[in-house]
């Protein structure tokens, strides 16, 4: 039954379906409208797209910039640690419980 898969006359009925359902006036309006839409979205990913290179140049010169001069920034603070548990502690307490 479905080993051939999609056949010419699946795809004339799927057509005489859809014309029968919207109509033989409202199908090129519904053509058009996707057909801009499509050059809408085109337009928008190469936008998106040229953009990507000059933001990453910006990132890379803002990069650039804060390590050619490491001396402007301020040293971090060393962290000290509180309550750590090493393996052995944490066996003895649970063994006490």
């Amino acid at each position: 039954m479905l080993r051939n898969g999609l056949e010419p006359w699946h795809l004339l009925v799927v057509l005489a379906i859809i014309i029968l359902l919207f109509g033989s006036k409202k199908l090129p309006e519904m053509a058009r409208g996707l057909g801009k839409s499509m050059r809408i979205l085109k337009a928008e990913t190469k936008a998106l797209r040229e953009d990507d290179p000059q933001a990453d140049a910006a990132a890379q010169n803002a990069t650039a910039a804060s390590t050619a001069s490491p001396a402007a920034e301020q040293p971090r603070p060393a962290v000290t640690p509180v309550n750590i548990t090493t393996a052995t502690e944490g066996t003895k307490s649970a063994n006490n419980a």
